[in-house]
């Protein structure tokens, strides 16, 4: 596979150079991906997102979920069955998996769940307070000028 050059990005910009890994990575991630297990990745809204993935014949203990480094990774391994079984046809994959998503800054999985062969991670993104954008307000400053009336016609009270 060709490697893409980032060297202009690197001239002209600062602090993309994970940007640029990210996608290198991703590129050669995509050559190796077998497309299996298949799945969705759904915007819920703003900060909201959901994977899910198609991992039929799994259960919960033959399933593992990390995440390291700004990468959610998902393994499964499917536990050897005691029961012996003769299969006339096996069409369902239950073959071991590692399937691994980059997650962008500030992106936190919230949750996981397996409900009838599909397993759904809940992730949300949680911008810091001191990270989101805020107004500055702009102050004037004015000379203050005081102004005295002269003191016409005061009298004295003795």
């Amino acid at each position: 596979m060709n490697s893409i050059d980032f060297s202009p990005l690197y001239r002209s910009s600062v602090g993309f150079d994970r940007l640029a890994s990210l996608l290198d990575q991703s590129l050669q991630h995509n050559q190796a991906s077998s497309g299996y297990p298949p799945y969705n990745i759904e915007l819920v809204d703003e900060n909201r997102y959901t994977i899910t993935l198609a991992v039929a014949g799994f259960e919960e203990r033959d399933l593992d979920l990390n995440v390291e480094k700004g990468t959610l990774t998902v393994k499964g391994t499917k536990q050897p069955d005691e029961k012996e079984h003769q299969f006339l046809y096996q069409g369902i994959a239950t073959r071991g998996f590692e399937r691994k998503f980059n997650l962008a800054d500030y992106v936190e999985v919230k949750g996981a769940s397996l409900t009838n062969g599909m397993l759904t991670i809940d992730l949300v993104k949680e911008i810091p307070e001191a990270m989101k954008p805020r107004r500055i307000d702009i102050k004037t400053e004015t000379a203050a000028i005081e102004h005295k009336a002269p003191n016409k016609g005061a009298s004295k009270v003795a």
